[in-house]
């Protein structure tokens, strides 16, 4: 069984060693290092640690948020190894799936990560339902428009009498000029 090691900063201004000298004390062979967001998709040193990780290898990580972007990227990546008899460890939070209670820590952590992600559907699903009732009411959402009727229909009015300049029609309503313009006709804004 050997143990390889994967690391991640953010930024380079910060310094893997912690982690580095984490996972040599935990006696990984090799150690893998990104510097990269954990949001980004594209590691290229996990994919290089994912594709160099052989069966009976266990990839151990400084913490969880090392490896995964999110909760559920973690566990599919987790089980993708599993699926290539690949065990996992995280050192800060003590989870190890070589041992029963490792294991049973991860799948706990599957099933929290499961449970947030059909809460997260069921509030996406009710206000979608609430968007919907609304706007069956006759009530839109979203920020008031800047020029009402009644605006768009004074500012044609100024701009058609050749007297006032865009800017000054636009001062007058309290609006930019690039409002004015999208809301004149198209052939009087030429």
């Amino acid at each position: 069984m050997t143990a390889i090691g994967y690391a991640r900063v953010s930024t380079r201004e910060q310094n893997p060693a912690l982690q580095h000298d984490a996972l040599t004390k935990a006696g990984c062979a090799r150690v893998f290092t990104d510097t990269a967001s954990g949001a980004r998709a594209d590691r290229p040193q996990l994919a290089a640690t994912l594709d160099y990780l052989r069966p009976g290898d266990v990839l151990v990580v400084w913490q969880l948020d090392r490896l995964g972007r999110n909760m559920r990227h973690l566990i599919d990546t987790v089980n993708a190894l599993h699926e290539r008899g690949v065990q996992f460890r995280s050192l800060r939070e003590n989870v190890d799936t070589t041992t029963a209670s490792g294991k049973l820590t991860f799948h706990l952590f599957a099933a929290l990560a499961e449970f947030e992600r059909d809460l997260l559907r069921e509030r996406t699903t009710a206000g979608l339902q609430a968007i919907a009732t609304r706007r069956a009411r006759g009530r839109r959402g979203g920020r008031p428009r800047k020029m009402t009727p009644e605006k768009i229909a004074v500012a044609r009015q100024m701009y058609a009498s050749q007297t006032f300049t865009v800017d000054q029609i636009a001062a007058t309503l309290g609006v930019t000029r690039g409002t004015v313009y999208a809301h004149l006709n198209p052939t009087a804004a030429r």
